[in-house]
């Protein structure tokens, strides 16, 4: 890939106005490590990468990108795959050397810097007893999450990341440091809840903490292809009886060992073992041909999907939804289409459709104008994700996705007829490719008073990469 260079006198020019920061240009030492993310789809290679360790070079960055026209993208985790915390040609402000994580013990909070993963998060607040709604895949940076909303094993409990998160700080690009939070700024607190990639640089987010036993009751679920259909009754059934300590996702793929389809299931019960059993007991009594489920310590519960989420080769990610319950006979053929798929190409073996069994009433609790998030309802999130190895098949591989998730669409707007129902549901924007035509409109309700926040803090549309809030056209006398 051809890479447009910056002239050596704005490299200097950059270089001049930092004082921590670490600065790479290709072929310097480090440069090709930057540019590595989750996805090689997401890889781009920038004119300058810019690793800062304090806000104050952070704002020295963006003022310099705007003097000289260059994009910027920032990158936290690096888990989009649309390639939105990379530049081609441009400049990324790379969080990855602030990830510090402190915890308040007394005041149950947690501190992390925008650079922090929530492995980090995770294993910080287990040291005092501690955690937060976080990410269900620990590598998951902590700002690509939150600033999209954030679902997670405690969400039943405590709701989404965002109805955790007590306050940012946040580099505009007028290079102002400021404090969102609902005292101060609260118009961008209320816009980075939901929209946040939208605003500035988040260099810290304080999140709401809780008393979380070390020990909660979790595990894999490993049934064969003919046992789909009852191990989704099941799960249905989780969602009918709702247990706000409860949760779970159905995968769908081939088995590791090469033995064909697998319908797996994680469980999450946050309490015993005689607790867990009773809520899991229906389907433990189809008699899985895998089970690990055991007391297992919360911050290893996050890891669980580690071994199908790690780096490399080359992804996409097309959110689904769907009304519980799932109709069986849908969920047969949508499984039939996606393994015929997934053998046909040995290519896209690791690949998988993942399906959501959350207790969404807490969330639910929070009104849609209450935060900038725009899905809060009882509709269940999935992802279908698609991972293989080959450039040359990026547009096919992304164009089956997408008629993959319009199956899901078409059942999700049937299922609402059915019920005389709207099923204008926008999409849950984390499991969302830019671009997608699922829903128009992912902020649906939100976008108006969006448009306004968008306009006062980032009125030259600096951040334009996740679901850019597009600016609201002036009225001409």
């Amino acid at each position: 890939m051809q890479v447009t260079e910056l002239s050596s006198s704005q490299i200097e020019a950059l270089r001049s106005q930092l004082t921590s920061a670490t600065v790479l240009v290709p072929g310097s030492e480090g440069y090709d490590a930057s540019l590595i993310r989750w996805s090689d789809t997401g890889a781009r290679p920038a004119g300058v990468v810019v690793q800062p360790i304090d806000p104050a070079d952070i704002a020295a960055a963006l003022l310099w990108a705007q003097r000289e026209r260059v994009d910027v993208a920032v990158k936290g985790g690096g888990h989009s795959t649309a390639g939105t915390s990379s530049s081609d040609g441009g400049l990324v402000i790379d969080l990855s050397r602030m990830k510090h994580v402190t915890v308040d013990p007394a005041q149950k909070t947690i501190t992390a810097q925008g650079g922090a993963t929530w492995k980090e998060v995770d294993e910080a607040g287990a040291v005092h007893g501690l955690a937060t709604v976080g990410g269900t895949v620990n590598h998951t940076g902590v700002g690509g999450l939150t600033l999209g909303g954030g679902y997670g094993w405690l969400s039943g409990l405590y709701g989404l990341t965002i109805d955790n998160l007590l306050s940012a700080r946040v580099v505009l690009a007028d290079g102002r440091l400021v404090t969102a939070s609902a005292t101060e700024n609260p118009d961008l607190f209320w816009g980075l809840r939901g929209a946040g990639y939208n605003f500035g640089v988040v260099v810290d987010f304080t999140y709401q903490a809780y008393d979380q036993p070390d020990l909660v009751f979790c595990g894999v679920l490993g049934f064969t292809a003919g046992q789909l259909e009852r191990v989704v009754e099941q799960l249905n059934a989780t969602l009918a009886t709702p247990d706000p300590r409860s949760g779970a996702m159905c995968v769908l793929a081939l088995a590791p060992d090469g033995s064909g389809p697998m319908v797996v299931v994680i469980c999450f019960y946050n309490g015993s073992r005689e607790e867990g059993l009773q809520r899991f007991s229906h389907l433990l009594d189809l008699e899985p041909v895998l089970n690990t489920l055991d007391m297992t310590p919360y911050a290893v519960v996050n890891t669980l999907q580690n071994p199908q989420a790690t780096y490399g080769a080359r992804k996409s990610f097309k959110g689904i939804f769907y009304e519980p319950p799932i109709d069986l006979s849908f969920v047969r053929t949508v499984f039939t289409d996606f393994m015929a798929k997934i053998q046909n190409d040995e290519d896209l073996a690791q690949s998988a459709m993942i399906l959501e069994f959350f207790d969404m009433r807490k969330v639910c609790e929070v009104p849609l104008s209450g935060t900038a998030m725009a899905s809060r309802n009882f509709t269940q999130n999935g992802i279908i994700y698609l991972r293989w190895t080959d450039p040359s098949k990026d547009l096919e591989h992304r164009s089956w996705a997408r008629q993959m998730q319009s199956k899901w669409k078409a059942q999700l707007d049937a299922h609402a007829q059915t019920l005389h129902a709207s099923s204008h549901v926008p999409q849950y924007i984390n499991y969302a490719e830019p671009g997608d035509s699922a829903v128009p409109n992912i902020y649906g309700e939100n976008m108006s008073r969006l448009q306004e926040v968008k306009a006062k803090y980032d009125p030259g549309n600096i951040f334009h990469k996740m679901h850019p809030v597009p600016l609201a056209r002036k009225e001409v006398d």
